[in-house]
């Protein structure tokens, strides 16, 4: 993998936001969850889809608080307009796990 600037990385905002709904995305090639995510004031709730089905349900994803990069551009997923990139990691299957605080903070706080 090609190396970056420090400068480079400060151009990816990462900030936290809280899960405020979660449904399913029936009409996703691959099983997937809608969201709505409240990054605060500043950013306000945004969109996105993920292929999180393996470790979460709709009902235990609402109040969790995940990290998600929100200065990419808006990317068309069949009918979900996603609006930024929540992070995750795969587990040892290859299912991805959300990436979050490990504690209570903030919405809207930027990875730094």
């Amino acid at each position: 993998m090609a190396e970056i600037s420090f400068d480079d990385f400060l151009k990816i905002d990462v900030r936290v936001g809280e899960i405020t709904r979660a449904e399913p995305f029936p009409e996703a090639r691959k099983p997937a969850f809608k969201l709505w995510i409240d990054f605060g004031g500043e950013i306000g709730e945004r969109r996105s889809s993920a292929q999180i089905t393996a470790h979460y349900t709709p009902e235990a994803l609402v109040g969790k608080q995940v990290l998600a990069v929100v200065n990419f551009p808006p990317r068309q997923i069949g009918p979900v307009r996603s609006e930024v990139l929540v992070l995750g990691l795969p587990d040892q299957a290859g299912e991805v796990v959300l990436v979050g605080p490990d504690g209570p903070v903030p919405i809207g706080g930027r990875l730094h």
